[in-house]
């Protein structure tokens, strides 16, 4: 069978109806994720316990959503690759995917964000140093 991701009959919402008919490319697709779902789960469980001791500073409530709703994608993510890999779902398996990559754009602004953030520190706090020793010099 010829797989086409534009041909519309390729993404059937539940393509066993026809009987006991698995689709091959979508399992072989789900599989790896399907493997991996525990520790997709075990991540998401880990940062919302995370957003929730955060929140209890006076900083966390401000950034506390964050690791949430991190935590609530990826729990997310993994109940719809379970659902797609049991039932052979196509919608559930895009559901997944779409999960995963909102998981991930958030992921990679916050590190981008992160390392701009941890630029500026080394920058201002290297001129700080060097302004610092040029005081200690009598130089000013």
């Amino acid at each position: 069978m010829q797989f086409d991701m534009n041909d519309p009959q390729n993404f059937n919402e539940n393509p066993m109806q026809d009987g006991n008919q698995r689709n091959p490319m979508l399992m072989m697709l789900i599989n790896p994720l399907y493997q991996g779902k525990l520790w997709i789960k075990l991540l998401g469980i880990m940062s919302i316990i995370y957003g929730v001791i955060s929140a209890l500073t006076i900083f966390g409530l401000i950034i506390a959503w964050l690791p949430i709703w991190i935590g609530v994608t990826l729990f997310q993510a993994s109940t719809a690759i379970e659902e797609a890999y049991l039932t052979q779902n196509q919608g559930a398996f895009l559901k997944a995917l779409n999960k995963l990559k909102t998981y991930f754009t958030i992921t990679g602004v916050l590190v981008l964000i992160g390392l701009i953030l941890g630029g500026l520190g080394l920058l201002f706090g290297g001129m700080g140093i060097l302004m610092g020793l040029a005081g200690m010099n009598g130089g000013y």
